[in-house]
């Protein structure tokens, strides 16, 4: 004779049974996201107090369906082990058995009193294997174009061209709003500042010498290293995940003359370029916000110009963004190249690409700075 009963809560999903002296726990009904929604803080205490019970016998054969929460809601009821006595289908045997194959979650690390040394220490390690890779990546450069200059049939034109139309001519339009945007703001804070004084024609000052030395070739440079030193690293390390990269070493075609070498070269060429064009346009946005805020006409500001801003501002300008440029690419290569093939260490490797481009182009900046403090000042 055996005695059925059903609990006064959650009796949809089981009920108890005891018959000749054993208890068994039939599970029943849908063990599914939308169904146990409701019901999973009571069902996950109730089947915590069963699984107590060592004699118990859990049968999940009248299971009319089960997904990943109603697997994990019992997986953890069970505390991660199988009960001893359990009854199952042999679809949900299968379940059960990749369940249980799972790795244990790593225990959390508990930092000591040298954590910060430590942490410290693995920065500053990883920051000279960079390095590193920088210099022998130059060092490689280098050895490219010596071999090219006495191979000049084996020069890669059409890549050079390629890497110049993308990082030069497709960047035209991003740098002019940016740069005719910066310059109206510029010239329109400036002008409210001089309007204070009376001195209104010294906006040709303000705006030749810190566009066309500072802002022009920053601005240049910040964009196209957001723009093509993301495009460059991204563009490697789909090659890295797609095996192109291993496919070129064994026809043996080197990395850095077909790959590295024209991304460096074409930058190198575009980024000048740039920054004339950023330059001209950002004086452009100025001088019609000074203009339409102080009423200076066209015609003094073209002629007053060169007559306030020394030429060797722009060389200055001009010799930023070639280092600059070419630092870009370089650096773009080097986390490029070093991207694994998988999708997270693609995307991890753009990122540290981009923000470290952007970093060390403020660091030029500061430098030339620092080192043509006194050239092309009045």
């Amino acid at each position: 004779m055996s005695a059925i009963y059903h609990p006064p809560s959650s009796s949809a999903f089981y009920r108890l049974a005891s018959e000749n002296g054993l208890s068994r726990l039939i599970l029943i009904g849908a063990y599914t996201l939308t169904t146990l929604e409701q019901h999973l803080p009571t069902l996950t205490a109730e089947f915590s107090a069963y699984a107590q019970k060592k004699e118990l016998y859990w049968d999940l054969t009248e299971i009319e369906q089960i997904d990943t929460t109603g697997v994990v809601l019992l997986w953890q009821a069970w505390n991660k082990k199988r009960p001893e006595y359990l009854i199952l289908r042999p679809d949900q045997e299968n379940i059960f058995k990749r369940v249980n194959k799972l790795p244990a979650l790593p225990k959390p690390t508990r930092h000591d009193l040298w954590w910060p040394l430590t942490a410290l220490g693995s920065r500053a390690l990883l920051l000279w294997t960079h390095l590193t890779g920088l210099i022998i990546l130059i060092g490689q450069l280098l050895l490219d174009i010596k071999y090219l200059a006495t191979h000049p049939t084996r020069i890669p034109w059409r890549e050079i061209s390629a890497n110049l139309y993308r990082t030069g001519a497709q960047a035209l339009g991003i740098t002019a709003l940016v740069g005719f945007l910066i310059g109206i703001v510029l010239s329109y804070l400036s002008s409210q500042q001089l309007q204070m004084f009376g001195a209104d024609i010294f906006i040709v000052n303000i705006l030749g010498i810190s566009i066309i030395r500072e802002l022009g070739p920053m601005l240049a440079a910040i964009l196209v290293a957001g723009r093509s030193g993301s495009s460059m690293t991204a563009q490697l390390g789909v090659m890295r995940v797609t095996q192109e990269l291993d496919a070129l070493t064994v026809m043996g075609i080197p990395h850095s003359q077909r790959l590295v070498l024209p991304k460096v070269i074409g930058l190198g060429i575009a980024m000048p370029l740039l920054v004339i064009w950023t330059s001209a346009i950002a004086l452009l946005g100025g001088m019609l916000a000074a203009q339409l805020q102080l009423g200076l006409s066209y015609q003094y500001f073209i002629s007053a110009l060169p007559n306030v801003v020394p030429i060797a501002n722009l060389w200055l300008g001009l010799g930023k963004g070639i280092v600059c440029g070419m630092t870009i690419a370089l650096i773009a290569c080097h986390f490029g190249l070093r991207i694994k093939p998988n999708t997270e260490s693609l995307g991890a490797g753009t990122t540290s690409s981009v923000v470290t481009a952007i970093t060390v182009v403020i660091i030029i900046d500061a430098l030339f700075a620092i080192v043509f403090s006194d050239v092309g000042l009045m």
